[in-house]
């Protein structure tokens, strides 16, 4: 194993993940929640417009939380580590639908009981 091209490769995907995020809402999502022909999906736009935004950062969480894992397997510790990485990106993940779809999106629910499995995975060995 290499843990220089590890690190390399999680740098990588956590400038992508930052990056994805950061320049995606300000060039992608920001103008295309404001259309006035979104699907009013269960309710109305707004709720299509936090799904959308939901989706799009989902997509960066996972590719910090990605890095984050092969940072733990590049620094050679054990398996609870990687599951605590695993978890703890889990739980990120919950917070996203509760803020962009207030909790009507239940992926939060699945996310946080996947982080909360994870961790108690770690500490009970």
């Amino acid at each position: 194993m290499s843990p220089t091209l590890l690190v390399i490769a999680a740098v990588l995907l956590a400038a992508l993940g930052v990056l994805h995020s950061i320049l995606g809402e300000r060039l992608i999502i920001r103008s295309l929640v404001r259309r006035d022909d979104l699907p009013p999906v269960l309710g109305g736009q707004a709720y299509t417009a936090g799904v959308i935004r939901l989706a799009w950062h989902f997509t960066s969480m996972l590719a910090i939380g990605l890095a984050a894992v092969l940072a733990v397997i590049a620094s050679g510790s054990d398996w609870r580590a990687i599951v605590i990485a695993i978890g703890v990106t889990c739980l990120a993940c919950a917070v996203l639908p509760v803020i962009s779809t207030r909790g009507r999106h239940v992926s939060w629910a699945v996310f946080l009981a996947a982080g909360v499995l994870c961790l108690a995975a770690a500490i009970i060995g």
